[in-house]
């Protein structure tokens, strides 16, 4: 089938979110084709240009969410097109500027919620998306004063929220270049007949969103227009970093709706806050009603979705999968840490505010303070070419200094600091599996956490870990180590001594967690649930579209119904004969090096009379 890959921040790009997931599951499904449609983050992401793409990508379209918008045909002026714009541009507004019943957190979309604004959102979405086609572009449409007033009055509106009605001039200019980003996905020219007749979106057998926000907006609308199946991943929920965007309150206005800024970010206030947290929740309740099958990658992001209006019946969770193969030799070797390593903890990860290094460093003064030949190592995954998150890290490092002098065995000889800091890359921890591999714990204590990766690569190297209750991290560990509470230095500082005085312990827990690694978070797990699931989709959403001779005129019976059952019943590749038919329209184009030997349909039994049942129930 052909399946259209739609991304934002990763994907093909060499650098982003979700960038690595992606490339895996390309190609581990290397039986289909797929075109990619990326949305970019910023120019150093586009400056680093693509990585490696497998032969059976068919295309790549891409399209910035920072920056200026490109000037677009058409113009805007005239009468008509602003009475249509400030009609669905208000519904729009109207939606985000509109408070929830009692209980319910303003942008969240719980169930029993009005749908009135609900519907009122969907409806000024494709109807901007209409004018968008129409028109070539809404850009102009959403930076004119007309925008700004049609939100100032939702805003000042009886009802609105205290926090949408103190919103200044300002503010509401700076919601606008927000949202204008955010619905750039409105205006590209991805749905088909563009330049050269190219199909775009419109044929593709299935849409499969890697992300929430913008990325799910092209998706949204080639559902609407053309009826393809929508599927939607995702293992960080949006609304859920904006909400932590806004607690930070120093983020890039684009970035809180959905699109980092060609510069850094700046503080927001409330009312921005207030409304483009809004906006997110409105767009993930539209996505979530829309989408025919949703993937979250852990019961902590299902719990979110659920939260924000999300069908239980379409939610399927489905495990990131890892690269097992990376930490196969340290974790086969057992969790026994060389001599000299099974009194050292292991911290690894990116130094910034989230993963509350502070408090690591504060309960390793304790665990010292209990057992002085203990150590700690900090390596840090950071790329040399990013930026240092606002001094974070020096400040880190200058609490070691301070809990940490070094210390001398004696008077002949230089001081030591338990604590060290490391960068991957470094000839002493050269790759992941080396950091993992240096110490007998692994400790993570983050205060904020989504799914922890870098926990489920200690796991697979077969290392006991010590973490925070936070995000997934419980559903990963499913017993296999400790837990105790974020922000708790003591209770963390226990739990690593326990370990450090057990090896034995710490065996057990290393050996169980490196097998439920290998049961529930590989690459190839993941791969095989997504086959399913594509395969699932079009059998139950065929994409209707009209077969046409030579001539031009319809063919009636050109393709049989049995062409959207998966089934074992056409040549295969080896010409065996058991093959495997490709559900939905792939008949109908020119058939690759996998497909079936015939253009048409297969030969039809005179009426009355069938093919004999095989044993496999073909």
């Amino acid at each position: 089938m052909r399946v259209g890959l739609l991304t934002e921040g990763g994907y093909p790009y060499a650098t982003g979110d979700a960038r690595v997931w992606c490339d895996r599951l390309v190609r581990g499904l290397a039986q289909h084709e797929f075109e990619v449609y990326a949305l970019s983050r910023g120019p150093g992401q586009e400056r680093a240009g693509w990585g490696e793409l497998p032969r059976h990508v068919g295309r790549v379209c891409t399209a910035p969410l920072w920056g200026e918008p490109e000037p677009r045909r058409g113009g805007w002026g005239g009468r008509r097109q602003r009475r249509r714009f400030a009609e669905h541009f208000g519904e729009l507004a109207a939606a985000i500027s509109a408070p929830y019943g009692s209980g319910a957190p303003h942008g969240s979309g719980v169930p029993g919620r009005p749908t009135d604004q609900a519907d009122r959102f969907a409806n000024g979405l494709h109807g901007l998306a209409d004018l968008a086609g129409e028109y070539g572009g809404l850009s102009a449409a959403l930076r004119s004063e007309d925008a700004v007033r049609t939100l100032e009055r939702a805003c000042r509106a009886l009802g609105a929220p205290h926090g949408a009605q103190r919103a200044r001039v300002a503010d509401l200019l700076t919601v606008t270049e927000a949202l204008e980003r955010a619905l750039r996905p409105l205006s590209l020219d991805w749905y088909g007949h563009g330049a050269g007749g190219d199909p775009g979106l419109s044929g593709v057998d299935l849409c499969h969103a890697a992300t929430g926000g913008a990325a799910v907006l092209p998706g949204l609308l080639a559902k609407r227009r053309f009826g393809t199946p929508l599927l939607l991943t995702e293992y960080g929920v949006r609304l859920r970093e904006s909400y932590l965007a806004g607690a930070a309150g120093a983020v890039g206005a684009a970035g809180a709706a959905g699109a980092v800024g060609s510069e850094g970010g700046r503080p927001l206030s409330g009312p921005v806050r207030s409304l483009l947290t809004a906006f997110h929740g409105r767009l993930a309740a539209e996505a979530y009603a829309r989408a025919d099958l949703i993937t979250p990658g852990n019961t902590h992001t299902r719990r979110w979705q659920e939260r924000c209006g999300a069908d239980r019946e379409r939610l399927r969770t489905v495990y990131p999968g890892m690269d097992a193969a990376r930490f196969a030799e340290v974790g086969e070797q057992g969790a026994a840490p060389s001599e000299g390593d099974d009194r050292t903890l292991v911290w690894v990860g990116r130094i910034e505010p989230p993963k509350d290094v502070i408090a690591l460093l504060h309960a390793f003064a304790e665990v010292r303070r209990r057992q002085p030949d203990a150590r700690l190592r900090i390596i840090e995954t950071r790329r040399g070419e990013d930026p240092e998150p606002d001094g974070y890290p020096a400040h880190c490092r200058a609490l070691a200094d301070h809990l940490f002098p070094d210390e001398a065995a004696d008077a002949h000889s230089a001081g030591d600091n338990p604590v060290s800091f490391e960068r991957l890359g470094d000839p002493e921890v050269p790759t992941l599996a080396d950091a993992y591999g240096a110490g007998g714990v692994v400790v993570l204590s983050s205060v904020v956490e989504g799914f922890p990766v870098g926990l489920v690569e200690a796991m697979l190297c077969g290392r006991a870990t010590v973490s925070t209750d936070v995000g997934a991290v419980c559903e990963v560990i499913g017993g296999t180590g400790l837990v105790v509470p974020p922000r708790n230095p003591r209770a963390l500082a226990d739990a690593c001594l326990a370990l450090l005085r057990d090896a034995e312990r710490g065996a057990r827990l290393g050996a169980a967690a490196r097998a439920r690694a290998l049961e529930l978070f590989t690459v190839e797990q993941n791969v095989a649930a997504f086959r399913g699931i594509y395969l699932e989709l079009m059998s139950h959403c065929p994409v209707p579209r009209e077969e046409v001779g030579e001539g031009g005129g319809p063919l009636p019976f050109a393709r049989p119904a049995e062409a959207h059952v998966p089934g074992r019943w056409t040549a295969g590749r080896d010409g065996d004969g058991f093959g495997h038919r490709l559900p939905g329209p792939a008949a109908s184009r020119p058939a690759p090096e996998h497909t079936p030997t015939w253009a048409g349909p297969p030969p039809r039994e005179p009426l009355g009379v069938g093919p004999c049942p095989s044993e496999e129930g073909a």
